[in-house]
């Protein structure tokens, strides 16, 4: 038996414009039949920008190089850890992400996923915030990771479902999976809304 927003997407197209594997594997594990189509674009934004605002800016910029037909959905999402007034993105080396690790240590950050559903008739844009709080990390298990997984392609140099994760993750409050990096409770209600 198929759910009622399967059946409703069963003549659309959705198209992910990501080509991270952990998104396309949860758009799979929800179900949904997916194009994957991740354009280059320029993750730049205007400084004045803060938290939701930036993960919300290039989730909708992402969007900007398509035109999607009528039977066209497009689905792109940006994830940004803030810590201290700070949006720690993606570690450009290990000294970064060392940095990074030692600052999110002992201490909470949100992880924030902007979400922009692009269609031929309108553009959706939200954005869901989980809380999370990282037990002291020690400079070995800082070291060891960063050695074994080089998070370099993740924001806040960390994948919550990795070893990190497990070891050092010590509450959260809201969306697990907002932080491994798509909020699927939230795309689940606006493709919901949507049809």
């Amino acid at each position: 038996m198929k759910h009622p927003l399967h059946a409703k997407l069963a003549k659309k197209e959705l198209i992910l414009a990501s080509a991270s594997p952990r998104r396309q594997a949860l758009m799979k594990d929800m179900g949904f039949s997916i194009t994957v189509d991740p354009r280059a674009v320029e993750e730049t934004y205007p400084e004045h920008l803060q938290g939701a605002e930036i993960a919300e800016f290039l989730s909708q910029l992402k969007a900007k190089p398509f035109s999607p037909a009528p039977h066209q959905i497009v689905i792109t999402s940006d994830t940004v850890v803030w810590h201290d007034g700070q949006s720690l993105a993606k570690a450009q080396d290990e000294a970064e992400a060392r940095k990074m690790l030692r600052a999110l240590s002992a201490d909470w950050h949100e992880v924030i996923s902007g979400l922009c559903i692009t269609t031929s008739s309108g553009q959706f844009v939200s954005s869901e915030t989980t809380r999370v709080r990282f037990s002291e990390l020690s400079e070995k298990e800082i070291a060891y990771y960063l050695s074994a997984f080089k998070p370099y392609d993740k924001a806040g140099a960390y994948g919550i479902q990795e070893w990190i994760g497990m070891i050092g993750i010590e509450k959260i409050e809201g969306s697990y999976f907002n932080v491994v990096g798509l909020p699927v409770r939230l795309l689940y209600r606006q493709l919901e809304a949507l049809l």
